[in-house]
């Protein structure tokens, strides 16, 4: 017997709305083509739920009640002092700056000045209105539910390359901005490309500006390829007390002896879910991933990250560290996957959340799949309060109760923080970190 799944408010609501925007979205042939099997592929699947695997801890079906209409791309008086403030501290980070405004790109607010010869910069939206078929391969035909959403509605995006051997000399930030008053959602595709010997550091920030609209939505996919040689350092910070629900994506492939370094500090998003996914496809590569989520009341951060050794002699780090009050949960999903071939893979994980109230939820999930027999690989994950021991210490020096809890929670998520390579970056996101803890 066949049983067809009801579609939820929600799925009907995805329908209908690609249904009435597939005209105006940017693109025609093989875009427009594009768009609609993703999104018969969504219609399909339908939003992910508890009995999928990989969202059993984070059930959209049951939290999308409702979804906000597609941002109609006419985006509201935007100023670089308004950008700077949303910014906060990484706002003083000498960098090239590119800006997205409710998903459209905004050549007025972007400042790039390297050279083009060492970076190349295109709009999305502009090359899906011309769609060269060189642009069709640069997106997956299976990504998940999320990603055909994000692949039916993108509006815009950013297209950035660094070429051979070459190296900008400072980071590139790229700021998402919400700005609207009501809310809507916000489908962005970027697409980078560091080809073979080039170096790239990649801050993506998420804001929302002062009298942003609570409850949008936002669907963010980022496909970054690296090339033999490359290198790169991609941070990701979304600071978003807006009760806003964030669906993000990162793709990342590495080439032969390519070296990535990921960070992601998520703090206080209604609902957050990061996935990340790295495929080894040359051998010598090294992956050293690290992030911080933060979380207080019932809001609620979901990081799943699946590391793929494909190719030998591949090396891969990561390190999580999560801190939670009230009734916020935190997930942390990781899996590494070692293939029959990849042998000489060293692969080492570890998550832990410190915990400041009783009623918080930490769930965590290590997986390793080893299908390799010389290899060294292992995981790890816990749970704690802050040591009482240590907060005597603190105490009986004259440091006062809360400000030793702040210094000792500062202590705990540092380590992860430490790991950013630039200096100015890994201080911005410091600071970042430290104004919400002692918001609390």
């Amino acid at each position: 017997m066949n049983v067809t799944a009801l579609k939820t408010k929600a799925e009907s609501q995805l329908r209908e709305q690609f249904d009435a925007a597939a005209a105006s979205l940017p693109g025609s042939g093989w875009v427009s083509a594009l768009r609609a099997r993703a999104m018969d592929a969504f219609a399909a699947e339908g939003l992910p739920h508890r009995r999928v695997e990989e969202w059993k801890y984070t059930d959209l079906r049951e939290r999308l009640r409702d979804v906000p209409a597609p941002a109609t791309g006419a985006a509201p008086a935007v100023t670089a002092a308004d950008i700077d403030s949303a910014l906060g501290p990484l706002a003083a980070i000498d960098a090239e700056r590119i800006v997205l405004v409710d998903g459209v790109y905004s050549t007025d607010l972007s400042k790039v000045t390297t050279e083009a010869a060492v970076i190349e910069l295109m709009s999305l939206g502009a090359m899906l209105k011309k769609a060269p078929a060189w642009l069709e391969g640069k997106f997956a035909a299976d990504g998940g539910a999320v990603v055909a959403l994000n692949t039916a509605f993108m509006s815009d995006g950013v297209l950035l390359k660094v070429r051979k051997d070459q190296d900008p000399g400072r980071p590139v930030l790229l700021v998402h901005v919400r700005a609207a008053a009501e809310p809507t959602a916000i489908a962005v595709r970027n697409v980078v490309s560091v080809e073979a010997g080039a170096r790239l550091t990649l801050v993506e920030a998420h804001v929302a500006l002062d009298g942003a609209a609570r409850g949008a939505l936002s669907n963010v996919v980022t496909d970054v390829t690296l090339a033999d040689r490359a290198t790169c350092s991609h941070i990701k910070c979304l600071v978003d007390t807006s009760a806003s629900t964030h669906l993000a994506t990162w793709t990342t492939r590495l080439g032969k002896d390519a070296t990535y370094r990921g960070f992601q500090l998520t703090a206080s998003p209604a609902l957050a879910r990061n996935d990340i996914n790295i495929i080894f496809a040359g051998e010598g590569s090294k992956l050293d991933l690290s992030g911080a989520f933060l979380a207080r009341g019932a809001e609620h951060i979901d990081t799943t990250l699946v590391v793929d050794h494909a190719v030998p002699a591949c090396e891969s780090r990561e390190l999580f560290k999560g801190v939670l009050d009230g009734r916020a949960h935190g997930i942390f999903q990781g899996k590494i996957i070692v293939r029959p071939d990849a042998q000489k893979t060293d692969g080492k994980q570890m998550s832990q959340a410190l915990m400041l109230s009783p009623d918080a939820q930490f769930s965590s999930k290590p997986e390793l799949e080893i299908y390799a027999d010389d290899v060294v690989c292992g995981h790890g994950a816990t749970c704690t309060e802050i040591d009482a021991d240590l907060l005597f210490y603190c105490r009986s020096r004259g440091i006062p109760p809360d400000v030793a809890r702040a210094m000792l929670t500062e202590s705990f998520i540092g380590e992860a923080v430490e790991k950013i390579e630039d200096e100015d970056v890994r201080e911005a996101i410091g600071a970042l970190a430290i104004g919400w803890l002692r918001a609390r």
